[in-house]
Order: C-alpha cells, then sequence, then structure tokens
C-alpha cells in the first residue's frame, strides 16, 4: 500500500550501508520513522532539522519497517536555512519534538501546529529571540496538558511571571519582552522540567549547549 504524505522531520539515523530511518511527525502516522534508501547528496540535504517535505510512503504487510521515497521539499524555509540562529533554533526543537513526542504517538493537531511554528519562524524577519521559549509553552497545549500558573509555579519559581506574560500575550508582543542570555536559558530550563513532568521523558537536549551559547 502506498500513499502521499507530508513529514516533518525530527532527527535520522543511519540504517546499513546508504539508508536512514528518518524520524518524523505526519497526520497520517503521528510520530514514526521510515526508511529512506539509496540515500544521496540531494537526498541528505532534505533531512535538515524541522524540514517540510512531501514523500510516498510504502506500507509493508511484512514488516513494520515502512518505506519513505520521492521526498520533496514542500517548503524551502531559506529564511531559516540562511540564518545561523534559525538554524540552531531548529535543532533544538526537533530534538524536542524527538524526545518528547513517542513513537507511535498520533496526538491530533500536533503535526499542524508544528507546520504552522515552523513557517512562523522561517517568516520572521524582526527579533525572535524569544521564540523558543514560546514555541515551548504552546508545545504544552499541543500536548493536551495546557499550562497554568498552580501547575507551573513549582516549576517556574521566581520566573512564574515572566513564564505568565510569555503566555497571556500576542506572539508579537511576546517576541519583545527583554530578556537577558541568561534569564532566558533559565526559563527555557523551567519549561523543559516542566515538560519532562509531564510527558514522562529524559530531556537532555545535545543542542540546548549550542542555543544558550548563540542566545547571549
Amino acid at each position: 500500500m502506498t500513499s502521499n504524505t507530508s513529514l516533518i522531520v525530527l532527527h535520522t539515523t543511519k540504517f546499513g550501508e546508504n539508508s536512514m530511518v528518518i524520524h518524523t511527525l505526519s497526520r497520517e502516522y503521528g510520530r514514526r520513522g521510515f526508511v529512506v534508501r539509496s540515500m544521496g547528496r540531494k537526498t541528505a540535504s532534505l533531512l535538515l532539522p524541522l524540514n517540510i517535505l512531501e514523500a510516498v510512503v510504502v506500507e509493508s504487510s511484512r514488516t513494520n519497517l515502512y518505506t519513505a521515497r520521492n521526498l520533496i521539499a514542500s517548503a524551502s524555509l531559506m529564511g531559516i536555512r540562511n540564518s545561523l540562529y534559525k538554524n540552531t533554533m531548529t535543532m533544538f526543537l526537533s530534538e524536542v519534538l524527538y524526545r518528547v513526542v513517542k513513537e507511535g504517538t498520533a496526538e491530533p493537531g500536533l503535526y499542524d501546529w508544528c507546520e504552522k511554528q515552523i513557517r512562523l519562524l522561517d517568516a520572521i524577519d524582526t527579533d525572535f529571540s524569544n521564540f523558543h521559549l514560546r514555541f515551548l509553552l504552546e508545545l504544552t497545549v499541543a500536548l493536551g496538558f495546557s499550562p497554568n500558573v498552580e501547575d507551573l509555579r513549582p516549576f517556574a519559581g521566581d520566573n512564574m511571571p515572566v513564564i505568565e506574560k510569555l503566555m497571556s500575550t500576542s506572539f508579537a508582543e511576546s517576541m519583545l519582552i527583554p530578556l537577558s542570555g541568561a534569564h532566558r536559558n533559565e526559563i527555557c530550563e523551567n519549561v523543559l522540567r516542566y515538560i519532562e513532568y509531564h510527558t514522562e521523558s529524559t530531556l537532555t537536549v545535545n543542542s540546548l549547549k549550542v542555543l544558550r551559547e548563540l542566545f547571549v
């Protein structure tokens, strides 16, 4: 059985000599890995974090290993790919999604929300230093445990007033909230611990170190 599917790339894993498993989000399959065979330079360039792809998925009746082929980018995302800062942010956000959303999970609306956020980051041409904070807070809503003040307070401590402001203002206003790099990193850690608790995940996010160093 074959089907045309939109995929968001979260992570890749080498599979054999010349193949990869791409770990993705999609409307039809939720969080699932697909084998991509005969990897070339052009195919590898499509598998950057949070790339949005169109693919033909081939389901197998004999194995759980589904194959994705005829991959094409459905969005160029040049606003992201031409920015070191945005690229670093997508590395971080894709790693969070990969670790938080479990294989086989099919949260209604999660794919569409993620695609909207990726396109928003690609298009924004003003200060976006708070984007990942807003993304993490909205992710809790997409995953079904929308934060409230009392629930967040044990994780946020003295940062609760700022987190409340990040949640309650419009997107444009939340991007303009003045934060030092150290303060922004501290809030990021607060929200990650909150997500970790509610998803029973271990969020050792390797790309967080690079993000911290860039957004100082």
